[in-house]
């Protein structure tokens, strides 16, 4: 078992149960994520999603570092980022059996997408039906204008680096 922790800073870490940081990370999709302000994982705990307080959602594969973390080679890989909302992510949640993600916006809307291709299946309220295997047509929140961004493999994350020499007021310069 671990502990998944989203913060501000678009950091994530994960911590083993005994209290012990295992790994931090930080999103590189092209879109800035902001602040992250919802977190969850599939029941597997194969998939971790984030939400943000810019409307995003990030989709990871955390697999490979779970089955052996010590090993460097085992990497969590960012599959998916894509806008949800036009504001804050409160909450989401994975449906696994219908492969489906609910998000839910301070603005007051709950939306479905696609959980491996964040298809947008509509929000809960609209008038006709959720078409769920219908990923044909490509259709937006009319509030989003981004589509889904589909992270290559070969991208690497940001690591959080630490500064050696604090920045000074160079008045000469």
């Amino acid at each position: 078992p671990i502990l998944a922790s989203a913060h501000e800073s678009s950091c994530i870490r994960l911590w083993s149960i005994q209290g012990n940081l295992m790994k931090e990370l930080l999103p590189f999709s092209e879109h800035p994520s902001g602040p992250l302000t919802a977190l969850c994982t599939d029941i597997f705990t194969k998939i971790l999603l984030t939400g943000s307080k810019e409307g995003y959602i990030i989709r990871w594969n955390i697999t490979s570092f779970l089955e052996d973390s010590r090993n460097k080679k085992n990497k969590i890989k960012e599959e998916l980022c894509w806008r949800a909302h036009a504001t804050e992510v409160v909450d989401l949640f994975i449906e696994e059996e219908k492969n489906v993600i609910a998000t839910a916006s301070i603005d007051g809307s709950v939306r479905l997408w696609h959980a491996r291709i964040g298809y947008y299946f509509g929000y809960f309220g609209q008038a006709r039906k959720f078409e769920l295997s219908d990923t044909s047509r490509l259709i937006l929140p009319s509030d989003v204008k981004d589509f889904s961004a589909i992270i290559k493999e070969e991208s690497q994350h940001m690591e959080k680096k630490q500064v050696i020499y604090p920045l000074r007021l160079d008045r000469d310069k």
